[in-house]
C-alpha cells in the first residue's frame, strides 16, 4: 500500500529531525567543555564609564582591609597596569604606600622575548599614570629597572583575569605569562606568592573549564567583598 502524501510528509520531517540530533547534542557537549568567550568580558568592561570604574575600584578597595591580618609589615606586592578596561589598579598602589608596603610591577621578556616568565620592577612613584613606560609589542604597558625580582620573591601578586569561577579558577588574559610565571611555585607549594584576582562582580562565574596548566588563585577581591579560595 503505498503512502499518502501526508505520511510522506510525517516521515521526512521526522527523518530531518533525526539528522539534527548528533548536531544538537555536539552543540550541547562543546557547551559544557567550554569557558565563555573572552570577548564577552571585554565588552562588558568596555562599556562602563571612566567614573563607573573608578568607582567599583574604590568599593573593591574597602575590602583590602581584609587581607592586610595576612601580610607581613614590610610585604612586596606585585601590582600591574589596568590598560584593557580592567578594574583600576591606582587604588592598589594607594593602598600600597599608606601601609608601607613595597609595590611592584611585571616586565614581559626580560630574559629575552620567547621567556614568557615575568619579572618584577619597583614602583617609585605614587601614581601610576607618571610611571615612564615603553609599550610592549602585545600592547601593554611596561616600566624598566636594574634591580627585578622573581615571583617568588613577592608577598603577594595581584592578578589580572577575564573571569573567575567559584573555586578560584581564573581565566587569563590569554598570553600564559602568568600561569607560566606562577607553575614552579605552585607546583611546589610554596605558600608565596598568594595569589589575588582584582575584578568587577561581573567577571566571576560559577564555573570554568580548568586546564592542566592552569594555576588557581588563593582569593578574589571584587567591589562587593573578598573571598578566599
Amino acid at each position: 500500500m503505498s503512502k499518502s502524501a501526508s505520511q510522506q510528509q510525517s516521515d521526512t520531517s521526522l527523518s530531518n529531525l533525526s539528522n539534527d540530533i548528533p548536531t544538537i547534542t555536539d552543540a550541547l557537549t562543546n557547551l559544557a567543555t567550554s569557558n565563555p568567550p573572552r570577548r564577552q568580558f571585554t565588552r562588558q568592561r568596555r562599556q562602563l564609564s571612566a567614573n563607573e570604574r573608578q568607582q567599583h575600584a574604590r568599593d573593591a578597595s574597602l575590602h583590602l582591609i581584609k587581607l592586610q591580618q595576612r601580610l607581613p609589615a614590610g610585604a612586596r606586592i606585585g601590582l600591574y597596569y589596568d590598560g584593557f578596561g580592567e578594574l583600576p589598579t591606582q587604588p592598589l598602589l594607594d593602598w600600597c604606600q599608606r601601609l608601607d608596603y613595597r609595590p611592584y610591577l611585571p616586565v614581559v621578556g626580560s630574559l629575552g622575548q620567547h621567556d614568557k616568565r615575568l619579572r618584577f620592577v619597583p614602583i617609585y612613584h605614587t601614581k601610576l599614570l607618571n610611571i615612564p613606560t615603553r609599550i610592549h609589542n602585545l600592547g601593554m604597558k611596561q616600566n624598566y629597572h636594574r634591580r627585578l625580582l622573581w615571583a617568588q620573591e613577592l608577598d603577594v601578586i595581584i592578578c589580572p583575569l577575564t573571569a573567575v569561577d567559584n573555586n578560584g579558577n581564573r581565566m587569563g588574559m590569554g598570553g600564559g605569562f602568568y600561569d607560566t610565571t606562577l607553575a614552579k611555585s605552585y607546583q611546589s607549594g610554596t605558600k608565596n606568592p598568594l595569589k589575588i584576582g582584582w575584578c568587577y562582580d561581573f567577571q566571576r562565574v560559577e564555573s570554568l573549564i580548568r586546564q592542566p596548566w592552569d594555576v588557581p588563585l588563593n582569593s578574589l577581591i571584587t567591589p562587593s567583598g573578598l573571598t578566599w579560595f
